[in-house]
């Protein structure tokens, strides 16, 4: 995949291509059904299939109060945008240029200088100065031209509670903020992932008799404190793992630190980058009256994840019937 940054990457694409304009945080079921329409649209050996994302989110500068944690860190979402056919991505900075773009001179950009073939976007797209542009203008404007506008509807999924509700990353965030991982991930289509580089912490796991690999995460949404089941992938093996979010109350520790215990592995991960999907809520944290009743209490955690590991096959086999 090309990557092209700014404006002035976005006037560097092919044109007679097929183009999406979004932030696409978490590469939801949503985008993704976006993106499987380009690329019918693209087809084989057809047009190329570019991507434009914003990074970051225009609100860190708007308003950073205001700005939604990301769901995906921007290489994780890079990969996911390649996995899921862009050939082309153009980065946009939220600059005071870019800001201060209307929707008419935005819709100009691209209409004249991109001139892509095939515009795709979804329902809820907004464009422009204020968010000045609409689906519906933008629509009207390229009736007549050599531009084609494809709006894409939202997806739908069935939650656990059997409530159906339309996917976006708001609705992903405020499910992780509940800490409901296996809600989250039927929205995404896959685990929810935390990643980052592996810090000593104050090893008193490897102290219980289970150590744990401490996750300095990237800048993004960190999911409601629990115990959660979850995997990690070293070295292509896959690891079922324990993975704890939160403060340590047992210890007096009030600061938030994410940890992960890989069940069955036994190597120095301090350094090392890693990805750490969670697939399950298990429990809330909790103060114990002793380290070693923490300890029985793990033991029991960690007797769950590999229940839960060994019934993963199953479950898929479940999904796809």
């Amino acid at each position: 995949m090309k990557i092209f940054e700014g404006l002035e990457g976005l006037r560097q694409l092919q044109s007679g291509g097929v183009l999406s304009i979004g932030n696409f945080d978490g590469m939801h079921r949503g985008h993704q059904r976006i993106l499987e329409v380009a690329r019918g649209l693209a087809g084989d050996g057809g047009p190329r299939l570019a991507v434009v994302t914003f990074e970051p989110h225009p609100m860190t500068l708007l308003r950073p109060e205001h700005a939604p944690p990301r769901l995906t860190p921007p290489e994780m979402k890079r990969a996911l945008l390649e996995e899921s056919g862009a050939e082309d991505l153009v980065v946009v900075s939220p600059t005071r240029e870019v800001l201060d773009l209307t929707a008419e001179r935005f819709w100009e950009i691209l209409r004249d200088e991109v001139r892509p073939a095939h515009l795709v976007e979804g329902r809820s797209f907004s464009f422009g100065k204020g968010r000045g542009g609409t689906i519906e203008r933008l629509q009207e404007w390229s009736a007549g031209t050599r531009v084609q506008t494809h709006v894409v509807e939202p997806v739908s999924v069935a939650l656990l509670d059997l409530h159906v509700v339309p996917v976006s990353s708001s609705l992903i965030r405020w499910l992780l903020a509940c800490g409901r991982a296996r809600d989250a991930a039927i929205c995404l289509a896959r685990a929810y992932a935390l990643q980052g580089e592996v810090i000593k912490g104050h090893q008193r796991g490897r102290g219980l008799g289970m150590p744990t690999a401490n996750l300095k995460c990237d800048e993004q949404l960190i999911p409601a404190d629990g115990v959660y089941a979850g995997r990690c992938e070293i070295d292509g093996q896959h690891y079922a793992a324990a993975v704890s979010i939160g403060s340590l109350p047992t210890f007096g520790d009030s600061a938030r630190q994410v940890e992960a215990h890989l069940l069955d592995f036994d190597d120095d991960l301090y350094g090392r980058r890693i990805r750490v999907e969670l697939t399950d809520w298990l429990r809330e944290q909790m103060k114990f009256v002793s380290a070693e009743a923490l300890k029985a209490y793990l033991q029991s955690d960690l007797g769950e994840v590999r229940l839960r590991e060994a019934l993963r096959p199953q479950e898929a086999i479940a999904s796809s019937a």
